[in-house]
């Protein structure tokens, strides 16, 4: 199988950049300032799907109608006064330049929109130069877990599904994926289990990016790739 790849697809928060938590932290205080208790367990579970999704799922329907779009106003508040405690997640860097090197095409699939995802591509070195392409949630009609944010991905640099790795840290990223034909490997730098990540669909994890450059050469999926 790994002899067709030719495309990885990557999420960004949680997989490039370590940002899952100051997610978590800044949703906790959006739901907090409109008086809506949001237990911080449940709303880091659903970092990574759209937010247009994320406080129905956390909060309810009833929430979504009545203030959902002041909840994510006040998170993207939040989420600038919090921008600093953002970096890299060990290894970024380094896995877009093996996966790069071994002429495999990259681009980005982010369930953020554009002006949040941008800066915190920036946080890793390098990678501007060698996405072929990137995507956000304003690209697609349906967030994650819906598989249309992939799909445009894979559009955006002309790629098939049975010739692409999807690459993200939530069970969210997997269900895309699957949704989207697309093999996934995930990686824990999201907080998530191994054990949920491959229930989910994954069929390779790995600790951090870094971790799989160390394993790049065995991996069943890239271990041939691009050569």
């Amino acid at each position: 199988m790994n002899s067709t790849i030719d495309t990885v697809v990557l999420d960004l928060d949680g997989t490039l950049v370590d940002s899952v938590y100051v997610h978590t932290l800044c949703w906790h205080a959006a739901f907090r300032d409109v008086g809506v208790h949001a237990a911080s367990h449940h709303i880091h579970r659903a970092i990574g799907m759209g937010s247009d999704r994320l406080v129905a799922h956390v909060a309810g329907d009833a929430v979504e109608r009545a203030m959902g779009d002041e909840v994510r106003r006040r998170h993207a508040r939040h989420l600038d006064q919090h921008f600093g405690e953002i970096t890299a997640t060990p290894g970024a860097a380094a896995m877009l330049e093996a996966l790069h090197d071994r002429g495999l095409r990259l681009v980005l699939a982010s369930s953020g929109e554009r002006d949040q995802a941008q800066p915190m591509l920036d946080l890793v070195e390098g990678a501007q130069h060698l996405l072929a392409d990137t995507v956000s949630g304003s690209d697609a009609e349906h967030s994650k877990p819906a598989g249309d944010l992939v799909t445009q991905a894979l559009q955006a640099v002309g790629a098939a599904p049975e010739c692409a790795v999807l690459i993200g840290d939530a069970v969210w990223d997997a269900r895309a994926g699957a949704d989207a034909g697309v093999a996934c490997i995930g990686v824990l730098t999201g907080g998530i289990t191994e054990a949920e990540l491959r229930e989910a669909g994954c069929t390779e994890v790995y600790d951090t990016p870094a971790q799989l450059v160390a394993r790049l050469a065995t991996s069943p999926l890239l271990g041939g790739a691009g050569r």
